[in-house]
């Protein structure tokens, strides 16, 4: 039996079992369950004599003769079960006004009283008609209705009989009592309870056996943590392209190898473009089969490269950030736009320090510069380049603000931090878990999708998987594909500030709908083609 199996069936044994308890308990044995209980039989011969007895040395019978031989019993009748017993429910003849006889081997009763109620209203149960009698040694108790737990005590004085013999070591012989209730536990006899002061047996047995199968699913879960899941596919996979989402790629395919360890993965993130190119060169190398390889880009990817089929993924959000030094948290979309334009060359311009203006920019190929062109810039080319540290500008370099590029997202940051005046864009997730550098706000919105969805933030953009051609259903690159859109892989993605594409209005081109447009009516040429897209990686 395979480990899958064994998990179900302890699953379905941990489910059963206590229900199949519970059943048994109040349906079948607690439907209707009469109990007694003998709680004191004893003697009251002066074993140690003392001076003190009284009234214990000279009891008598009902006839007047003194009991030479007494003892004491103090019986408890009471309801055991899950249901009301009512006076017809008793196993006797309807005329019959007594609902259980008791009888004691080797000893007759002198007398009886009844001690203790449960409930003031059994009282009249009772009175003198009731059937309540002492006849032949035997005390007849009358037909007592009793809702649940409800009960009675009789305390009887006993004598014993001259053919009653000694005493046996181990006590008095348990009382005999004839009597029952229609329906009830078994044949309906009278059933023998225990005081339940503590736990019972059978509920110990019942946490046991939980515990048990607890213990057997952790030790398959242990003994099998290298048997890999359905979805499993071994080998390499080379991850390429957009380095504002390479730590997603990183955290998910290091989950991914935990999950399933035959597999793989060299991250390469040294931009959308060169991610896409690198894509193509791995598709001609492998004489147009889909390689194990994906390339991942901020936006899409454009005219060219016609192989290569994308896949919408995740929805995500950039964010300038400046030096604390300059002086501001917020920049109107009009001020940037002159910013870039090199029209502000103080942040004394704007409202900030007096510090000249430093811009930190990403290479032509970068996916996030073409989406801060495009939704920042409106459409508009970042400055030249004129310097290598943003500090000091190079031989022949324009004038304006000194502009310096890096190749990824971390360098833009790290730029930013160590340069007073410095102005960068990065993706929001992993500009928001730096300390060193301050978020601007645009027109005063944050980066939150709820902004971007109501088009009061501009800088957001779509995370696209591309694959050369149509991998095939087992390959490690459709596997990847389909991980990172399951319920794991959206945690990832999510725990880098982006958002999956399917929890967004439109998932289909996984952007955010323009306000009071519905879903359906937005661009149908390319949401057909998005859809094609997602289907054929199995996504």
């Amino acid at each position: 039996m395979g480990v899958l199996r064994w998990e179900v069936l302890l699953a379905v044994l941990g489910v059963v079992v206590p229900i199949a308890a519970a059943l048994y308990e109040f349906v079948f044995v607690g439907r209707k369950r009469l109990g007694y209980r003998v709680q004191m039989d004893t003697t009251a011969t002066d074993v140690v004599h003392s001076h003190h007895a009284g009234a214990l040395q000279q009891m008598r019978d009902g006839g007047g003769a003194r009991l030479t031989d007494p003892s004491f019993v103090l019986l408890r009748v009471e309801n055991d079960g899950a249901t009301p017993i009512d006076t017809g429910d008793y196993a006797v003849l309807p005329d019959d006004k007594v609902g259980l006889r008791v009888r004691f081997p080797g000893r007759r009763v002198a007398g009886m009283v009844v001690t203790e109620l449960s409930d003031d209203f059994l009282r009249p149960c009772f009175n003198e008609d009731s059937g309540l009698s002492v006849r032949d040694g035997v005390i007849e108790l009358p037909k007592v209705p009793l809702n649940r737990s409800a009960h009675y005590k009789v305390l009887a004085l006993l004598e014993r009989t001259p053919d009653g013999g000694d005493v046996p070591a181990g006590g008095f012989p348990d009382p005999e009592i004839v009597g029952g209730v229609k329906g009830g536990v078994g044949n309906g006899g009278i059933q023998r309870t225990r005081s339940r002061t503590g736990v019972s047996r059978p509920v110990v047995a019942l946490i046991c056996f939980l515990v048990l199968v607890v213990l057997g699913q952790v030790a398959l879960s242990l003994g099998d943590g290298q048997a890999a899941p359905l979805d499993c596919a071994s080998g390499r996979l080379t991850l390429s392209g957009s380095t504002a989402f390479a730590p997603v790629l990183r955290d998910a395919a290091d989950a991914y190898r935990r999950t399933c360890p035959g597999a793989r993965f060299t991250v390469a993130a040294e931009g959308s473009t060169d991610g896409l190119r690198a894509l193509e060169r791995s598709g001609h190398e492998s004489g147009g089969e889909s390689p194990e390889h994906l390339a991942f880009t901020d936006g899409a990817k454009g005219d060219g490269h016609p192989q290569l089929l994308p896949r919408p993924l995740a929805f995500s959000l950039f964010t300038l950030v400046v030096n604390e030094e300059a002086g501001v948290r917020d920049l109107t979309l009009g001020q940037i736009r002159r910013l870039y334009a090199g029209e502000v060359t103080s942040w004394e311009q704007v409202g900030g320090a007096d510090r000249p203006v430093r811009l930190v920019g990403r290479y032509p190929d970068s996916g996030t510069r073409r989406t801060f062109q495009q939704q920042v810039l409106g459409g508009r080319q970042e400055p030249a380049y004129t310097s290598d540290d943003c500090r000091t500008r190079a031989p022949g370099a324009p004038g304006g603000p000194l502009r310096c590029e890096r190749g990824s997202t971390t360098g833009v940051l790290d730029t930013v931090a160590r340069t007073p005046g410095a102005l960068g864009y990065s993706a929001f997730g992993q500009a928001s878990g730096r300390r060193d550098v301050l978020l601007v706000t645009i027109d005063g919105r944050g980066a939150t999708l709820e902004a971007a969805d109501y088009g009061a933030y501009p800088f957001w953009e779509t995370e696209y998987a591309h694959t050369y051609g149509e991998p095939p259903a087992d390959s490690l690159a459709a596997s990847f594909l389909r991980y990172l859109t399951n319920e794991v892989g959206k945690d990832v993605i999510r725990s880098h500030g982006h958002r999956p594409c399917a929890e967004l209005q439109n998932p289909v081109l996984c952007r955010p709908a323009p306000p009071g447009l519905p879903v359906a009516a937005t661009d149908g040429a390319d949401g057909a083609d998005g859809a094609d897209g997602a289907d054929g990686a199995g996504t």
